[in-house]
Parts: structure tokens; sequence; C-alpha cells
């Protein structure tokens, strides 16, 4: 049968997908999760040594019942021939219930493993930069907490008996086949080069497709999140059929990576199990000859016959559990290079906390781009004193996000300082630099919770009368008190069941509440009414006094307050003061405004 599409070509084609740097070393390091649970490990190895030595007495023993068979009619011995039945019995019985035990033991190892395995990856994702998770997709981060966690983690907890066991019966039949007829066990050496040869040239294949398996479906996740976190979108551009159409490439692609990692991983088994096949026949070839000739029993025969069939079993059962062992190692791979991820640079060497912020911030010749070939942020001052509104406007692309990012030290600068309290940034910790700043973005985040958590998020131990107090500055106490339940009423993740502008008016809130000298609000109020807006506007101003707050806006009204409106364009202050200072000169900043009034 040959793949329904493109098969994979030679090396080039066919490592398109994530190769596997060092699949020894994702190996043993995959393994070390193992090790912490070295007890249990050694018991299960135990119970499967007894289990199979077990299993390895039942062909001596079905060897003998023959040999009291072949005395012929009415000469058998059948209290002989049922004892040795009774004792193949007990020992396959026995020998099955030790199986049972150790896969029971390695499923919940398996289960602590990947608890332990998510664990270290939730912990590493809350270290690593802002910059990757502005280069990933948001479902590729997640297929890695969930697919390639199991698809790892499955396979220690199966695959790995299945190869303890597998080791263990091959040696042992190994060593009974050659205590038996050492002649008759030359026949394995024909078949048992032919079966690892060729195992060994379709693990060369199939590597590289499992991992471009992984890869795919990691993609897939990430386009399907994207989607559906912006679905309401999507109808309301009519755009179905035109993410549909997306989706079935990507799914396409997906799937076959699937198959052709599937179709050259499932042919393995097969293929080995006739070379195996193959080994029996030969085994009957020589066997008889040298019954014919005497030089073997026929009871020898058939328990050699026994352990020729347990020889070759475990070599077919590891032939079909290698897709599985490359799927997991490219699952795992992926794992370990998301924690290999280089975290959030350390604080500089004696950097201490910042304490007793005032709030004056001061960025001095400041130069940043994203990337080393492209500068965004040009040579940029700026002087927020303490308590003032610094309002940056301008175009799209202008770089007024970015200024927000290295005020956050989200991003450090290429060129020049910025300080607060006149303490350049990099000698204070990143933790206290982060807390002295309250932030509201124009992406609103809540979690499941109640409307009374979420308000109080940010300040341990805010009694019920600080949530309403800030709830009412925000002008959403009204809309709470209407709900069945007020402030105890539990919203959906993201706030999926209220509506846009609610949202924002409670993350509002929430920053209020939050004890900082800075507010950094990024198109805050871009979800409100303009009504409703003005309303904040002037709860904001009174309740931030005292606080410096940077507000990035679009809507040129809501600024005219400002302290200080910083005008940018292209990375660089193209104009700035206040707004009738700003309006008077009719530059830039006034062609904005009268453009948003025309």
């Amino acid at each position: 049968m040959p793949p329904r599409n493109k098969a994979p070509q030679a090396a080039g084609d066919a490592i398109q997908g994530r190769r596997l740097k060092n699949k020894r070393g994702t190996l043993l390091r995959l393994l070390s999760y193992a090790g912490n649970y070295k007890f249990l490990m050694i018991l299960a190895l135990t119970l499967c040594l007894v289990s199979n030595l077990l299993a390895l007495a039942g062909p001596i023993l079905a060897g003998r019942a023959i040999a009291e068979a072949e005395a012929g009619v009415g000469q058998v011995n059948f209290d002989n021939v049922f004892h040795y039945a009774r004792l193949m019995l007990v020992c396959y019985v026995s020998s099955s219930l030790l199986t049972l035990a150790i896969n029971y033991i390695m499923m919940h190892v398996g289960r602590w493993i990947g608890r332990q395995m998510r664990g270290e990856i939730f912990d590493k994702l809350m270290r690593l930069p802002v910059r990757y998770f502005d280069q990933n997709a948001a479902g590729d981060i997640i297929s890695h907490v969930s697919y390639d966690v199991d698809v790892a983690c499955l396979s220690i907890s199966t695959d790995i008996v299945q190869i303890m066991t597998s080791v263990v019966t091959i040696v042992g039949s190994l060593v009974m086949m050659i205590y038996i007829s050492p002649v008759l066990t030359l026949t394995m050496g024909i078949t048992i080069p032919l079966a690892v040869i060729y195992t060994q040239r379709m693990g060369k294949i199939t590597r590289p497709l499992f991992s471009k398996r992984s890869a795919a479906y990691g993609k897939m996740n990430g386009y399907a999140e994207e989607i559906f976190s912006g679905q309401k979108t999507v109808l309301a551009y009519a755009q179905e059929d035109t993410f549909l159409h997306k989706f079935n490439a990507i799914n396409e692609e997906a799937a076959d990576a699937f198959y052709h990692a599937s179709y050259y991983g499932m042919t393995i088994g097969p293929t080995v199990g006739s070379i195996n096949n193959l080994g029996l026949a030969l085994i009957g070839i020589f066997g008889g000859v040298l019954y014919l000739n005497g030089m073997v029993s026929l009871e020898h025969i058939s328990s050699f016959v026994l352990y020729s069939r347990k020889f070759s079993n475990p070599i077919n059962e590891i032939a079909n559990i290698i897709n599985e062992i490359y799927s997991a190692l490219s699952a795992a791979d992926r794992v370990f290079t998301l924690l290999d991820q280089p975290e959030e640079s350390e604080d500089r060497l004696g950097a201490a906390d910042l304490e007793d912020v005032r709030g004056d911030v001061e960025l001095r010749d400041v130069s940043f781009g994203y990337t080393p070939d492209k500068t965004i942020i040009h040579h940029f001052d700026l002087q927020a004193d303490a308590g003032k509104l610094i309002a940056i406007v301008g175009p799209t692309g202008a770089g007024k996000t970015t200024i927000i990012n290295l005020l956050m030290r989200f991003y450090d600068v290429d060129e020049g300082d910025i300080l607060v309290d006149g303490r350049e940034i990099l000698d204070v910790t990143r933790h206290s630099l982060r807390r002295a700043y309250a932030m509201v973005l124009q992406d609103t985040w809540l979690f499941n919770g109640t409307i009374y958590e979420n308000i109080a998020y940010g300040k341990e131990g805010a009694t019920r009368e600080e949530v309403i107090a800030v709830a009412k500055a925000a002008n959403i106490h009204h809309y709470i008190m209407q709900l069945p339940d007020g402030y105890d009423t539990v919203i959906g993740e993201d706030g999926g069941n209220i509506s846009k502008g609610q949202k924002q008016l409670l993350t509002i809130a929430r920053a209020m509440l939050y004890d900082a000298k800075m507010l950094i609000l990024d198109e805050a109020t871009s979800n409100v009414d303009t009504n409703t807006e003005r309303q904040i506007q002037a709860a904001m101003r009174d309740l931030m006094k005292d606080k410096t707050c940077f507000v990035i806006a679009h809507r040129l009204s809501t600024i005219q307050n400002a302290d200080r409106i910083l005008v940018v364009n292209q990375g660089n202050i193209v104009e700035q003061g206040t707004h009738a200072q700003l309006m008077a000169q009719r530059g830039f900043y006034y062609k904005m405004y009268a453009s948003q009034f025309e």
C-alpha cells in the first residue's frame, strides 16, 4: 500500500520536521524523571523479573507433559501430565497477576511524572521573557502542556514496562534454547540479524516523521486557538469559509504527517513478525531432521518451539512500539526545548528592591529595536515628574506600546537609560519595578472567579468596602448590583459572560485598587462609550492623585487634561506640550485632533 499523498523523500524532504538533536540524551533525560521514583522502579523491575521467570517455566513444563504423553497408549501417567499442567497454570496465572501489578505501579509513576513535567513547564513559562510569548503561538505552547506531556508520560508508563518484560524474556528464552539445543539455536542467527537491520533502517525513516507530526499538531493547535479566541470577529466579517479553508490546509498537513509517521511505523511490526515466522519454519525443518537422526527428543523440540516464540514475540512487540517510542521522544524533545529556553536575565549583581516609590520617571537617549536590524525607538527622551499625567499619542506603529514595554522591563533598551526616582532600572529588581506599576491594557484579562476576587486580585487582603469604592469610581458598581449575587457573582474564564466594556471597567477598578505609585493605561477606555469614558477619566484623575500616569490613547478628546502630551511618530517625539499648546502650534497633533472631528 503506497502512501496516499507525497511520500517522504530521502534525507532532505523527510527531515523537514523537527529532528531530534540528541535522541539518546532526550531518552536519558526522560528516564531521569523515573529516577525520582527509584523504589517503585526497582519494585517494578523485580516483579518483572519474577513474572518472566514464571512465564519462562511454562515451556519446560509443557515439554515434560508431552514427554509423559509420548510413552504411548495405555502407558501414559495422566497424574504426571495433570501435575505439569497444574504447574503451568499456576505459573502463567501468577505471571499475569504480577504483570497487572507492574502496570498499576507504572501507571501511577507515569501520572506523577506527568504532574511533575507540567509543573516544571508552567513554572518555566512564568519565568520566560515576554519575547518568547510574542514569538510563539499560544496554542503551540498549550500543546506542550497537554499533548506532548501526555505522549511522553504514556511511553514511560507503558513502553518501559514492555521493554523491561521483552528484554528479560528474550535473554531467558535464548539461554533456554541454547541449553536445549545449541545446534537448533543457530537457526535464529539467520532471522535475528535480518530483523535488527530492518528495524534500524526503518528507524532512520520514522524518527523525523514523528518529529514532523508533533510540530504539525502544535501548529494546528495554535491556529485553532487563535481562531476560536476571535470567533465573533470571524462571524462579523463573514470569514467562516476563508478560515475553514485555511484550517483544512493545516489540518491536511497534520493528517499527512500523522499518516506518513503511522504508515511507516506500523509496517515495522508485521514485517518483523514475518521474519520471525520464517525463523519458526526453519526450526521446524531442522528440528525434524535432528529428531529423525535421534539428536533431539520430541520433548525438547516442543519446548524449543515454545521458547522460540517467546524469543521472537518480544522482538515483534518491540518493533511495534518503536513508533510509539519515537513519537514520545519527539514530544519529549519539544518539552525539553521549552524547558531549555533562556529565562529572563537575572537581575544585575547588587540590584536592590525599589522601595518608597515617588514616581519620577526619566528616559535618557533611549534607542531600541525588537530585532538588531530594525530600530523602533530612536534617541528617545522623556521626563515624567511624580504625580503627573503623561499622555502618549501617535499613529499606529509609532512606538507607543514599545515605550510601555521598556518602562516595565518586558524588554531592555539597546542604548540609553531609564530611571525611576533617579535610579537606573537595571539597578533595581524586576519584581519590585513591576510592582511599582498598575497596568490596564486594551486586551482585558479576567479569571474564572467572583467579581470581588477579580477586582481585589492585585491587593492582598482588600476589604469589601475598598472594592465597592473603586467599583463606584469606575462606574461599574450599578451593573454589579444588578447581578443575582452582586460582588459574589462568578464570571466565566476571561469574563466571557459579560460585555467587553464591562470587562474593561472591572480591570480599571482593579488598577485603581492596586497600591502603586505609577499607572499605565494602554488604550484602557477603548471599549467603553464616550460618556462613561469621561466619568472614568474624572474619577481616575481624583483617585490617582500623587501617582504618575502614562496614558496611551487614540481618542485625543480623552487626554485634553494631561499635564504633558507626547506626540510620537516613527519612534521619535515630534511634539510635546499641553493640549492647548499643541493645538496652538497647528502641527502634527493639531492635524490628528482635527481629523477625528472631520
